[in-house]
């Protein structure tokens, strides 16, 4: 599974972009699908995740702003970012993890959010 992330920008504070993450296969054999951001001098941080069954987890700092879900039949993953900080300024990945054979854990090409006024 190749991955291709879209929808990075400069936004204000306050605002609203929506990450996109295309797969070139079916994603409904991923166990999980997840999204991941780094801050320049920081280590990569798991930001949300959504797995097959649905079960959907946000790293604290962006619960109740950030919504991940999926669309199987088009193969994307989104990212809805809401009420966006300076401190959500970074480059977010999206990742797709299969545990089962055939085993995967692909990994896009990241996208720059910045948010500064």
């Amino acid at each position: 599974v190749q991955l291709q992330a879209s929808g990075g920008g400069l936004v204000q504070p306050g605002g609203s972009l929506r990450l996109s993450c295309a797969a070139s296969g079916s994603i409904f054999s991923a166990n999980s699908m997840r999204w991941y951001r780094q801050a320049p001098g920081k280590e990569r941080e798991l930001v949300a995740s959504i797995t097959s069954g649905d079960t959907i987890t946000y790293t604290e700092s962006v619960k109740g702003r950030f919504t991940i879900s999926r669309d199987n039949a088009k193969n994307t993953v989104y990212l809805q970012m809401s009420s966006l900080k300076p401190e959500d300024t970074a480059v977010y990945y999206c990742n797709a993890r299969r545990i089962q054979y055939p085993k995967y854990d692909s990994w896009g090409q990241g996208t720059l959010v910045t948010v500064s006024s």
